[in-house]
């Protein structure tokens, strides 16, 4: 009988996370119980650490050494982080199922558990996001941001000896590894939109590979798959580079899809928004839409 392969990054959020879709896959198909092989893998992203993700080239630091174990065969399935997935799927791989999402907000990380309202002019901010060094810098312009780069037990660790005196991390990957007490604030969506598919877990396999992709079919979840799909379109649209921060939040309420998205300069100037919403089958459009919309200047803005 056939044995799959899930290919992952090494971290322990990374094999949290696949952990989850073993989970799933296995309450859907007992059959699968131990035919099932996690596969860590390194990617550059985790290799060079004494680089900004924009200087490396942004997101496919995370995915491309995965999806080439997938494109050759070395793996069977690849787990990824939605938010570290470039706009363009390779030529022959698909997401065709997300698990349901976990809390998509950031959450602030300070030594002395301070707010960044209290926080002195001059505090050091960590991040390797320009999508939150935006997002800081917009309110906070007195802060000094620097680089910070590593995994979340790093960067934590960071912030608590000193060499930083804030960051910004996701509260899904603090759930995911039980450190939620680590939290001094959770960021409300209406002052800091996420990452495009924050908190979303993506499951990748070959598009010619049939008997996957119908086991995969059950464990999509249907409102995260139509929310991240609006968000990446809005993304692809706005033609966003590793070098523009945007952000991108949509949500389901009965029969139609939110969707509020946020383009900026670096450094935090001329940062737009905007709001969109249609029916929850044209997820697709709606993040087009919303993206010529912001481009275009053809609605109201407010920041």
């Amino acid at each position: 009988m056939r044995t799959f392969k899930l290919g992952t990054r090494g971290s322990a959020l990374a094999l949290a996370q696949t952990g989850l879709v073993v989970q799933a896959l296995e309450t859907h198909h007992p059959h699968l119980k131990g035919r099932i092989e996690i596969v860590p893998l390194k990617t550059t992203g985790d290799t060079i650490v004494d680089r900004s993700l924009v200087d490396l080239g942004g997101k496919s630091l995370f995915t491309k050494e995965i999806e080439d174990a997938l494109l050759n065969g070395m793996i069977d399935i690849a787990i990824h982080s939605m938010k570290d997935m470039a706009a363009e799927a390779p030529d022959g791989l698909i997401v065709p199922s997300m698990l349901e999402r976990e809390d998509p907000r950031d959450a602030l990380i300070t030594r002395d558990k301070r707010i960044l309202e209290d926080l002195p002019k001059g505090s050091r901010f960590g991040t390797s996001s320009l999508r939150r060094q935006a997002h800081v810098l917009h309110k906070f312009p007195h802060f000094r941001v620097e680089s910070l780069r590593g995994n979340v037990p790093t960067r934590l660790q960071k912030v608590e000896n000193g060499e930083f005196d804030a960051t910004l991390l996701a509260l899904a990957g603090l759930k995911r590894l039980g450190l939620l007490e680590k939290a001094t604030k959770i960021l409300p969506l209406e002052e800091f939109l996420p990452a495009v598919a924050q908190g979303a877990i993506g499951i990748q396999c070959r598009e010619n590979d049939s008997e996957l992709r119908e086991l995969l079919t059950p464990l999509n979840h249907l409102p995260t798959f139509q929310a991240v799909t609006a968000e990446r379109a809005f993304m692809k649209a706005m033609q966003g580079s590793c070098r523009t921060p945007i952000a991108a939040y949509a949500h389901l309420k009965e029969n139609t899809l939110f969707l509020k998205g946020m383009v900026s300069e670096p450094q935090g100037q001329n940062m737009r928004f905007v709001s969109h919403q249609g029916p929850i089958d044209e997820a697709d459009r709606i993040g087009r839409e919303a993206a010529q919309m912001l481009r275009g200047n053809s609605c109201p803005m407010s920041s």
